[in-house]
């Protein structure tokens, strides 16, 4: 049985499986995996790096399966894999027979690169061995991977230059000398190389294969402690619909780093906000189809989601900065509009179409009520069923589900970064005075029964999917709890999701379904809110910066 783990990881301390004197045995006697006497093929494998195995065998499967389906973990240049075939049954012919070892399973996948224009797809066979007899026969000990080359091809760049690659757990049992209790069980990456294919600790197959073996020994620890994801993406658009549609809107939309105008980095701001036009693309054609089938991808070429379902008010970017989110959506055929401050400098580069839905204005939420309100530009950003998007909209971010409410808007997008309340900065204390949640009782879906205020707590934020995050610990953290208690109090049912965005803030939470029960009660308080941020009026809208154009205020 194994022992309980300590709470870090153990250091990793890989060692040159051709030097046996530079760490502590590692079964370096052990030989290096070699063919069957039954197989008419001779070969012997290279042993590149062992390290130290600090868990169970059993657990070589769990986390070796994080490889199979998660190469892209490993390489910047691989977008995913995706499953040809998973059989115990059918082991092909090309992998190889080993002694010692009998195949008992077969992952074939291909894999996906990230710039299909640059590199190519590769088929491949992850194959799981485990030992014929012995105390560990019929535990999977061995994973090899094997690449499938089409006559007359070469393996592409992101792939290792190798006929076979192997990852081997080694017990501490197995061992060729009389001093097997000194000896520890092992991790060990193997190789068949190709022909003139450098192997040295200088070498980039050396260190491609330290760095898989890393990543081994990672996932073997997190499956022994139950390891929990940081945060959890893919939770509202299937991965792998996101990253086809994002690959054909990156090529369509790269072009604009070359122009860029503003001093911030293009790299970092034209993919976020390609990406966050992805997600929202997909996530209105699912909301607002009459029987919506998000991974139905027959409409994928270049501008047919022209056609997809989209809110009927079309979209209201709040705070939209650059623009560049507003200018991509139009670009695409999607009705609405951003509103921000000042016009920045981009906004006056984009195409008409672009410029005309790009408005300087300053939004004050505290007037929506008034009835001395008459900006009639204001009111016509508040079509009938608008969607909001809020973008790090900073002051305006906790008014999104507000107005959503107030306005009967179709929904809203909102990733929170700066941490602000209606009308101060967030705190702690703060947010603890601000509002009343304890009349929101939630009943648990299964049996009707009213959940205490320690399992309403825990479930809440278990479903907010911030994985090991979703704790009180950080500032941030709590700002997002707090977010989302302020939009299930409004009425909406929440759903959260991390985006594929390059930023560190790529949490976002929607609202498009509003809770059942009398709406009535939801609009009162959003109007209790914004009378009682008016009544105090600490907050103060700044006056818009520079000129308008087109008629914007």
């Amino acid at each position: 049985m194994a022992t309980a783990p300590s709470v870090q990881r153990p250091r990793f301390n890989p060692s040159n499986s051709s030097c046996v004197n530079d760490v502590r045995p590692l079964h370096h006697d052990v030989p290096s995996l070699h063919n069957s006497d039954f197989s008419p093929l001779h070969f012997r494998f290279q042993s590149l790096v062992s390290c130290p195995a600090d868990v169970p065998l059993e657990l070589f499967e769990t986390a070796v399966s994080q490889l199979i389906h998660h190469p892209e973990y490993n390489s910047t240049l691989i977008l995913r894999s995706e499953t040809i075939s998973d059989s115990d049954t059918t082991i092909p012919t090309s992998a190889p027979c080993l002694g010692g070892y009998c195949p008992v399973r077969n992952v074939h996948r291909k894999l996906l690169p990230r710039r299909p224009g640059r590199d190519l797809g590769l088929e491949q066979h992850c194959t799981l061995y485990a030992f014929e007899t012995g105390e560990f026969a019929g535990l999977p000990s061995l994973l090899v991977l094997t690449p499938l080359v089409p006559e007359g091809e070469s393996l592409p760049y992101y792939h290792p230059t190798v006929s076979h690659l192997a990852f081997r757990f080694i017990p501490s049992n197995i061992t060729t000398t009389s001093d097997s209790a000194s000896a520890q069980p092992a991790l060990r990456i193997e190789v068949i190389p190709l022909p003139g294919t450098p192997t040295d600790p200088n070498s980039r197959l050396y260190r491609t294969a330290l760095a898989l073996l890393d990543t081994l020994h990672r996932y073997l620890w997190g499956a022994l402690t139950h390891y929990q994801k940081r945060v959890q993406h893919d939770v509202l658009i299937p991965r792998e619909v996101y990253q086809d549609v994002y690959l054909k809107m990156r090529e369509r939309h790269k072009g604009i780093v070359n122009t860029w105008r503003e001093t911030t980095d293009p790299l970092k701001h034209v993919f976020e906000d390609i990406g966050i036009a992805t997600f929202l693309m997909l996530f209105w054609k699912d909301t607002f189809a009459a029987s919506a089938d998000v991974a139905d991808m027959k409409e994928l070429g270049d501008s047919r989601w022209t056609s997809w379902p989209r809110p009927s008010g079309g979209f209201l970017d709040l705070g939209c900065g650059n623009g560049l989110l507003t200018h991509i959506l139009s670009a695409e055929g999607y009705m609405g509009c951003g509103i921000d401050l000042r016009a920045r400098t981009s906004w006056a580069h984009y195409p008409d179409s672009s410029q005309v839905a790009l408005k300087v204005h300053a939004l004050d939420p505290t007037q929506l009520l008034s009835p001395d309100n008459s900006n009639d530009e204001e009111k016509s950003f508040w079509k009938p069923g608008v969607f909001l998007i809020g973008n790090h909209a900073d002051e305006l971010t906790p008014w999104l589900p507000v107005l959503a409410t107030l306005t009967g808007a179709s929904g809203y997008l909102s990733i929170p970064c700066c941490a602000w309340m209606f009308d101060e900065r967030f705190t702690r204390s703060s947010a603890a005075s601000a509002l009343d949640f304890s009349d929101n009782k939630l009943l648990d879906a299964t049996t009707g029964v009213v959940l205490s205020e320690a399992e309403d707590e825990a479930a809440f934020i278990s479903s907010l999917g911030m994985g090991a995050e979703g704790t009180h610990k950080s500032q941030y953290s709590a700002y997002r709890i707090w977010l989302a208690r302020l939009s299930r109090w409004l009425g909406w049912k929440i759903e959260c999701d991390t985006l594929r965005i390059p930023s560190t803030r790529n949490w976002a939470i929607v609202g498009r379904e509003r809770l059942s029960g009398d709406q009535s009660i939801f609009v009162d308080r959003a109007r209790r809110i914004v009378e009682d941020v008016a009544r105090r009026g600490a907050f103060k809208t700044r006056t818009p910066e520079g000129k308008g154009h087109d008629g914007a205020s």
